[in-house]
């Protein structure tokens, strides 16, 4: 089966193609002639993953699954939350959103947090949600130099490695968008075509 997923982001891109192996082909933004940035305006995580959805259904007229993600710090009452890629501001840059999320950390004992993605599906003609969370905690330095966005200073529950420290597979077998992307395999998978 084939379904395009609504991002430009090649590492979301690379995962989520690993989490649903051979049994269906991920078709980019840029295969389906959409080059633009998508909109992503919501104050929810929910909202920014329908709208880059129905953006690229009724531009592009493709079935298609879109996410959003959102590191959510309990201290930090649930921020950066929505705008976790844009937390230092514009442009984006990951480095700059883990300085600002350390620095507004520091002396801070409770480190508890989640990440949390929502997929959005529009397929033939329908709106489906899933969601996965991946419960951890904020470490007071980076480490590691894998995955991306907040990776190196989020440590999952039961694990005393980062995010950025574990290897593709085995962060996709724990984490917020491995869950929801598990969640949504399985409902792509039960669909008749």
């Amino acid at each position: 089966m084939k379904i395009c997923f609504a991002t430009n982001n090649t590492k979301k891109i690379e995962e989520v193609k690993a989490a649903l192996g051979s049994d269906f082909e991920i078709v980019s933004l840029k295969e389906v002639g959409c080059n633009e940035e998508l909109p992503e305006t919501g104050d929810t995580l929910e909202h920014n993953a329908f709208q880059k959805a129905r953006y690229v259904k009724e531009n592009y007229g493709v079935d298609c699954f879109a996410d959003d993600t959102g590191l959510e710090v309990e201290a930090l009452a649930g921020a950066p939350g929505v705008y976790s890629g844009r937390y230092a501001g514009e442009p984006r840059s990951d480095e700059r959103n883990i300085e600002l999320l350390l620095k507004n950390m520091q002396g801070l004992e409770n480190r508890k947090a989640r990440f949390r993605t929502v997929i959005a599906l529009i397929l033939d003609g329908e709106e489906f949600q899933f969601e996965g969370i991946a419960k951890g905690e904020i470490l007071e330095e980076k480490v590691g130099e894998g995955g991306f966005g907040y990776d190196p200073v989020f440590c999952p529950e039961g694990y005393e490695k980062t995010f950025a420290e574990l290897s593709l597979d085995e962060k996709n077998q724990i984490s917020h968008r491995g869950k929801a992307v598990r969640a949504l395999i399985e409902f792509l998978s039960q669909r008749k075509f």
